[in-house]
């Protein structure tokens, strides 16, 4: 179970309520291999860090429901509609569990990590200066620039995923995000060809980075790095491809991928 949470790091700057919620959460599902009840159990605890931060960066005038506040969040921007609609099925099995209406035993370790997981990202996006700052993404691309590649992991596939070309390929459409590249109406043909080089390696997505492409294509590498990181067992390489997804996470955010 160990290798299940290996990607859920606490985020900065949340408060000891919230980093403890989310932490008990963790290892919850990390000893769910001897009690299996444990790994539903961490969803509604999980929520208990969401919730706080969600009131603390809307500040309604009156307490409000979860739903409300997910809701809330979603329409100010703050979180992906699909963020809150896992968030909203962990709202829907706690209400379920306080009603007696579903078991402790109601969910696979597996599908609790991805309940958990969207409450770690949200967590993570709502505690990010406000729109128009960068100020989180810009820290995490300098510490990026900064990081040297795992060693021994260059031309490794895992779970299908190389990590080179998923590394590369994931700075060149995070560089794309910040100079505004998703925000026009082309295809993008192109752009980010002259992204910074690591170790010989370009960063640039070279192709489909526009609005339609480029966001979906980030998605997608989003959704490889949640395939890749529970795999991974070198801590550096854990951390670098850890701080790699944050980064996707915040590019992505602000835009929904395009239907196929």
């Amino acid at each position: 179970m160990r290798d299940l949470v290996a990607d859920l790091v606490l985020p900065a700057g949340a408060s000891m309520y919230v980093m403890s919620a989310l932490e008990t959460s963790r290892e919850l599902i990390r000893h769910s291999s001897y009690r299996y009840e444990f790994a539903t159990v961490a969803v509604p605890h999980a929520l208990f860090a969401v919730e706080q931060v969600l009131a603390e960066r809307l500040a309604p005038a009156e307490p409000l429901p979860l739903r409300v506040l997910i809701e809330r969040a979603v329409g100010a921007g703050l979180v992906t509609p699909r963020l809150a609609a896992e968030l909203d099925h962990g709202r829907l099995l706690r209400d379920r569990l306080a009603q007696g209406a579903a078991s402790s035993a109601a969910l696979h370790p597996l599908r609790a990590v991805e309940l958990v997981r969207a409450v770690f990202d949200a967590v993570a996006l709502l505690l990010l200066p406000p729109a128009g700052s960068g100020g989180g993404l810009d820290r995490l691309w300098a510490a990026h620039l900064d990081a040297p590649f795992p060693g021994g992991f260059r031309g490794v596939d895992i779970g299908g995923v190389d990590l080179v070309l998923l590394d590369a390929d994931v700075a060149g459409l995070v560089q794309t995000a910040m100079s505004g590249g998703f925000d026009g109406d082309g295809d993008g043909e192109g752009e980010g060809d002259e992204g910074a080089d690591r170790d010989g390696y370009g960063y640039g997505c070279g192709y489909g980075c526009g609005y339609g492409g480029g966001v979906a294509r980030l998605w997608g590498r989003i959704a490889d790095l949640d395939r890749v990181l529970p795999l991974l067992n070198e801590e550096y390489c854990v951390s670098y491809f850890t701080r790699l997804r944050a980064m996707a996470q915040i590019a992505a955010a602000p835009h929904v991928p395009s239907a196929t």
